[in-house]
């Protein structure tokens, strides 16, 4: 791999003001809030050329609940997600979204169930 295997997280809000507090509070750095098609989305700073991942608050009206049992949706980084794609129904999970681009500048997506019914997203620039 070339790259850490986690790229992006998201973590689902209810009230994105209250919650852009919270984060600021705690870890002492700005969040700059963003309309986003039709979510509203928080983002954690992000250091280009640093390790680790990065990520963002998110709410929207359906399909992002906070929840202990749910989790924040993790998106793990890949040469191109339709090779991972391709692999997630033999190995027991099932497509939720298929390879979708998101932009040119940050590239494409997918969504899929695993065996034990978590939503998790891969990334790639391809």
């Amino acid at each position: 791999m070339k790259e850490n295997v986690i790229s992006w997280v998201e973590i689902p809000v209810l009230e994105m003001a209250r919650a852009r507090r919270f984060y600021e509070n705690v870890f002492g750095f700005e969040i700059e809030v963003q309309q986003f098609n039709d979510l509203l989305m928080g983002w954690f700073p992000f250091a280009d050329g640093k390790p680790g991942a990065s990520g963002s608050l998110v709410q929207h009206e359906t399909g992002y609940t906070p929840s202990d049992s749910k989790g924040p949706v993790i998106y793990f980084a890949c040469e191109d997600l339709q090779q991972e794609l391709d692999r997630v129904a033999g190995a027991g999970g099932q497509i939720l979204q298929p390879k979708t681009q998101i932009s040119e500048a940050i590239g494409f997506m997918g969504v899929f169930l695993d065996s034990e019914g978590n939503r998790i997203a891969l990334h790639s620039r391809k």
